[in-house]
């Protein structure tokens, strides 16, 4: 086999709720106390992972994490039963399901030791999702346990959050090729905190011995944040030589862009004005949350998009305008992921792009058309139809979640691996 880019996608977990937990995240606080539906997410969520699969792409997988999180409850000196609503809540999250949030990846052809580096995000910032690594990592380390094709390394330390692939992009000729690899992190965003500290986008790129000259750290605009993108993804998304942005997503966009022509001249920027699509549109339908993917028939660049981009005129409008013309994206490609949009995660915060050799990759976190099959069985027997957040302390539910991850985990011949 040979490099390319493969897409790992979170699967949607049991638990999947909606708390409102997320400070930031508008939809997330939009949906607060509503009845979520994990197994019609899971599915949606698998049927997008097969769409890119028709679509010649290669798909892997991470699981979902055991919930409740007992031992970080044990940590906080309670548990399931005792613990406060907001904390239960907290131990009972889905969000690992957004794998975009998983690690920061740098591929072979960019590091200094000519392999990938993987760093798991520390997550630091909201605590629900804090206590992610460490499954995240055990996850990490089987899937690419090959120590001569990959390196994993343990989190940023706190206090300086990390928030992994959702702040970071990666742009080169072609995925195989060397790249300039974009760190973006915030400073301010009005009523909302900033996720991506500087100081731990640095230190990812100094542990992944990234080349500095083709190394670019870049601000969000705190108008951005304060609008609702919590993280860089839901403004801008890259691939190969395709920036594709919103016009205000970036504090000194022009500075951006002249470093970024400066280390990659083939650049392609393609920016979305404010003129023609407002942040707040922007925001609420995730147009740049979207998966920017090269399909293999060399037919250019595809956009995954969420279908509310769709349902959005004026975005939709500029979207078709634009495919119209000359440029790298040709093909818009709406999906339904409308369980995860409505917790405020769209296409992209649903996978980690990692560009390396599948065959360097543990099988077990690949998968085709037959074995998304095998696990859409799993999820429509077992998976909760339904969740309020007031069931998430109920001990039928949490039996129901917990046997649900152990099926998966044992068809996926992972038990021995995994452990709750």
């Amino acid at each position: 086999m040979s490099v390319r880019e493969i897409n790992f996608d979170g699967i949607i977990g049991p638990s999947h709720n909606y708390a409102g937990l997320s400070l930031g995240n508008l939809a997330s606080a939009r949906n607060a106390g509503g009845v979520s539906h994990p197994r019609a997410a899971a599915l949606q969520g698998l049927e997008k992972m097969r769409g890119n699969i028709r679509l010649g792409l290669t798909q892997g997988i991470f699981l979902p994490q055991w919930r409740p999180d007992v031992a970080w409850l044990t940590k906080l000196g309670t548990d399931v039963g005792n613990a406060e609503p907001h904390i239960r809540a907290a131990a009972m999250s889905a969000s690992s399901m957004w794998a975009a949030n998983a690690a920061t990846i740098s591929p072979a052809s960019d590091t200094a030791d000519g392999r990938t580096h993987l760093t798991v995000a520390n997550l630091v910032t909201m605590p629900h999702r804090s206590h992610e690594w460490p499954q995240t990592l055990a996850q990490l380390r089987i899937a690419f346990s090959d120590s001569r094709a990959f390196a994993v390394h343990d989190p940023v330390p706190a206090p300086f959050g990390d928030e992994g692939a959702a702040n970071h992009m990666r742009l080169a000729q072609s995925h195989g090729e060397a790249g300039v690899e974009v760190f973006v992190y915030g400073r301010a965003g009005g009523a909302f905190p900033a996720r991506q500290h500087v100081e731990a986008s640095k230190a990812i790129a100094r542990n992944h011995g990234l080349d500095p000259a083709r190394t670019l750290f870049v601000e969000q605009s705190e108008a951005a944040i304060a609008a609702g993108a919590f993280h860089n993804d839901v403004v801008a998304v890259a691939n190969e030589h395709v920036l594709f942005a919103h016009e205000q997503a970036f504090a000194d966009k022009a500075t951006f862009y002249a470093d970024l022509r400066a280390a990659l001249p083939c650049v392609e920027i393609v920016e979305v004005p404010a003129s023609a699509v407002s942040l707040s549109d922007a925001i609420k339908s995730y147009l740049f949350n979207a998966q920017l993917v090269t399909l293999p028939d060399g037919d250019g660049m595809a956009l995954i998009l969420p279908t509310e981009a769709q349902e959005t005129p004026a975005v939709w409008q500029w979207l078709e305008q634009m495919i119209a013309g000359n440029g790298s994206i040709r093909r818009l490609v709406p999906v339904d992921v409308r369980q995860s949009m409505a917790n405020g995660g769209g296409p992209a915060c649903l996978r980690l792009r990692v560009v390396a050799d599948p065959a360097d990759i543990d099988p077990r976190f690949l998968v085709d058309e037959a074995r998304l099959d095998d696990i859409a069985q799993i999820v429509s027997q077992y998976w909760p139809l339904s969740i309020e957040p007031q069931d998430l302390g109920d001990t039928r539910l949490i039996a129901r979640i917990e046997q649900s991850w152990l099926t998966l985990v044992d068809h996926l011949q992972l038990s021995g691996d995994l452990s709750p």
